[in-house]
């Protein structure tokens, strides 16, 4: 239905256009939909009791393409036979060869501006896909959930102002207590100003963790104190920043192993060998086994004061429908905010135009509080990002390995090896409207047709598509 309607529209429009006697061209072509897509072919070797990992990746991609054929096809078929007036020899998929020499040559010039960086940061990993997927694709669910009070004993015989020798901290996620790193109060918070800067022993590891005052803290909500770990929430990373907190990844010990496509099978399952400190006990237990467990043992060492029931926000996958999980990994990150100036003044001055026109402050409203783009991807399924490590981890960035090793000076017997990671699929979309027209080469079609004059969507695709061609289009 959502083809039919484009269509129509687009085509009363070329054909007007095209009576008036314009050169027009309207552009045919699909994506390759990376997650979506990898997501279908392993259901259908999951029914033949078979994993990607079973095939490999070279003979798991023939796969794809295979159905690519037969999807991509269809959606051509369609447009056929709606009678749409699209040139079809123009017709393109993010995944041609054109196109995908269009991809390394954005990603290494970026990388050169110093737009695309490598960064330890947290991500919204998905532990179904086993891939980092970006904000736009986590749903936030109102769910009931549970509030745990839990009793954070104070160290060095220190006491609360009632005479208390312990914390109460509230937390709806009991199991990350493995990774606390402080626990923070109000700075304005008097029930607590004379603890600020003394310990707290975390229950069930015995590690002292520090009291500190940030003003994230809420004193209305709970008692006033909230535990923080920086390496499993994207709050307590913005605290644990700001005071210098240690990140204490407690899922999955291959989680910091960068980068190796091995390493990203996390399903969350807690991790003896991060922390020496971490509880031998809670070690490969899935997080929602291990968070029962953690619960039941705290009960047992009276360091439980109560269950509420709380109601929650819960960040699913929008593909996967699991619980995302925040985490710390190595991620390729596009530095936005210098894409996001012009892109914002192109909207502000009538150069591009939003129908209907409150649509612009939808864009306005993301693309004044944007955030970096994590454009990599754990999957097999994509454009592949051109990288590569040496055995040192040294990164470099290049259209092949060849420039790689002219640039750098890299002999025969340095071993090489190339990122297996591969981009987000609206990176290579955000490059459409130039890169179907031929660039990097200066074609006459590209000097004819670009910049685009119209573009038909769906307002649920200004993130995800049309801010990031605006961006990087300009």
């Amino acid at each position: 239905m959502g083809h039919g309607f484009n269509n129509a529209i687009m085509d009363a429009l070329i054909r007007f256009r095209r009576m008036q006697g314009r050169n027009t061209l309207w552009q045919p072509g699909t994506d390759h939909a990376g997650i979506a897509t990898q997501m279908l072919v392993e259901r259908q070797l999951e029914a033949k009791g078979q994993n990607r990992h079973d095939l490999g990746r070279e003979a798991f991609l023939d796969k794809v393409w295979e159905w690519k054929e037969q999807s991509g096809g269809n959606i051509s078929r369609q447009i056929r036979r709606l009678g749409s007036s699209v040139d079809w020899s123009r017709e393109r998929f993010t995944m041609d060869d054109g196109l995908s020499e269009a991809v390394k040559e954005a990603f290494v010039r970026l990388h050169e501006d110093g737009l695309i960086y490598r960064g330890k940061r947290l991500v919204n990993w998905d532990t179904k896909l086993h891939t980092a997927i970006s904000d736009l694709e986590v749903e936030n669910h109102d769910e009931k959930g549970h509030l745990w009070n839990l009793r954070y004993p104070l160290a060095d015989g220190a006491k609360t102002a009632e005479g208390k020798d312990y914390l109460v901290v509230a937390t709806t996620r009991p199991e990350t207590l493995l990774g606390d790193a402080a626990v923070a109060v109000n700075p304005t918070d008097e029930r607590y100003q004379a603890l600020i800067g003394k310990f707290v022993v975390l229950p069930l590891v015995g590690r002292r963790i520090p009291i500190v005052a940030d003003d994230y803290c809420d004193p209305e909500f709970g008692t006033g104190c909230v535990k923080i770990t920086p390496a499993h929430d994207f709050n307590d990373y913005e605290v644990g920043k700001r005071h210098n907190l240690p990140l204490l990844n407690i899922f999955d010990k291959n989680a910091l192993v960068l980068p190796a496509a091995q390493a990203f099978n996390l399903d969350g399952s807690v991790n003896e060998q991060v922390d020496t400190s971490l509880p031998a006990q809670y070690a490969g237990l899935d997080r929602f086994v291990a968070r029962k467990q953690i619960v039941a043992d705290l009960d047992a060492q009276g360091l439980l004061v109560s269950i509420d029931d709380h109601a929650l926000k819960v960040p699913k996958g929008d593909r996967s429908g699991t619980v995302i999980e925040p985490w710390l990994t190595d991620q390729w990150y596009v530095s936005t905010k210098p894409l996001a100036e012009p892109a914002i003044a192109a909207v502000e001055d009538g150069r591009i135009q939003f129908v209907p026109k409150q649509y612009e402050n939808m864009y306005f409203s993301w693309m004044r509080d944007i955030q970096d783009w994590c454009i990599s991807r754990q999957l097999w399924w994509g454009h592949r990002i051109p990288a590569w490590y040496d055995e040192a981890g040294q990164v470099y960035v290049g259209r092949d390995e060849q420039e790689v090793r002219a640039k750098h000076n890299l002999g025969a017997d340095v071993v090489l090896r190339q990122d297996d990671d591969v981009l987000d699929t609206w990176f290579s979309s955000g490059l459409w409207t130039f890169s179907t027209l031929g660039w990097p080469q200066q074609t006459e079609f590209l000097k004819t047709f670009h910049s685009t004059d119209v573009l038909v969507t769906g307002f649920d695709i200004i993130f995800f598509w049309v801010a990031r061609m605006i961006m990087l289009t300009m």
